[in-house]
Parts: structure tokens; sequence; C-alpha cells
């Protein structure tokens, strides 16, 4: 399977922005510092904060309060 591009403009792909999450980025600015994704058009936001949102919810499985 072909990487998806999130970001076209820095040609950031899907594995790179799931990683930058995974290293603790938890919002776009620090997605944007770790990997370069929506640093330019911002056109991809809305899709890093739906990736920074699953992660955190893939995160938070197994989980028991």
């Amino acid at each position: 399977m072909t990487p998806l591009f999130v970001c076209i403009c820095a040609r950031v792909r899907e594995n790179e922005v799931r990683a930058a999450i995974k290293l603790g980025a938890r919002c776009e600015e620090s997605v944007g510092e770790a990997c370069g994704a929506g640093t330019n058009c911002g056109s991809c936001l809305d899709r890093i904060c739906d990736m920074i949102e699953e992660e955190s919810a893939d995160t938070l499985v197994g989980v028991s309060a």
C-alpha cells in the first residue's frame, strides 16, 4: 500500500504525522514543528486534528480507571 500524503505542500506522509503524534505532538503546531505538516497553506490542518484524536483514542483503549 502506498503511503498517503497528509500535507502536499511539505510532502509529509500519514506515517510521518502519526509518528510525530506518537512521540508527543498533541496539537497542529507541534506536529508542524516535528515534521512540517500544516505549516504552509493549512488545508491539511483538519486531517491532522483528526489524526491526533484517532491516536489519542488508540492510546486510551485498554486503559482502566
